[in-house]
């Protein structure tokens, strides 16, 4: 790289997002506003049981972003520090809905940094997304509830 341009900075944004939900997509519009690039990264976890296939879900998010190039959408299935230098993401980016949000993403902060020197940065979710979770979303789709109000205008969840 030429040193008078700065690097750039890229995010990772990993999560299952099963489903990508508005809470997401505000951390990933107000990510952009302090990066380059945001990489929505999600995780392969064979023990957890997903509503949606990985390949819809990756679907689903790609459509959402099209028209937004800064927004890259992958899957993997090794360490998230790992797949963070593979894509050249020199910081995570995470969400904190509650003060129970904040030890578990500390601890996973603080070992990601001392393993890979990767910088975490988190953003307080905005008060009136502070109850919406995937895996509310998936219970309510489970049994066939309206989730519209909670995932992002557009997003086709059939």
């Amino acid at each position: 790289m030429n040193p008078t341009t700065p690097e750039k900075r890229t995010a990772l944004f990993p999560g299952t997002f099963d489903p990508f939900t508005i809470g997401h997509e505000s951390l990933v519009r107000r990510g952009l506003s302090l990066m380059d690039e945001v990489v929505i990264a999600i995780g392969v976890n064979e023990s957890k049981k997903s509503y949606f296939s990985l390949e819809k879900r990756i679907d689903m998010i790609r459509k959402l972003y099209k028209d937004e190039p800064r927004v890259k959408v992958e899957s993997y299935d090794t360490l998230t520090i790992d797949f963070a230098k593979k894509v050249g993401a020199r910081y995570i980016l995470r969400g904190i809905r509650s003060v129970f949000d904040f030890e578990y993403e500390k601890t996973i902060a603080d070992m990601n940094r001392t393993i890979s020197g990767i910088e975490t940065f988190v953003l307080f979710t905005e008060p009136a997304l502070t109850h919406i979770s995937s895996t509310q979303v998936r219970e309510l789709l489970r049994y066939g509830c309206d989730v519209s109000s909670f995932v992002p205008i557009g997003m086709e969840l059939q």
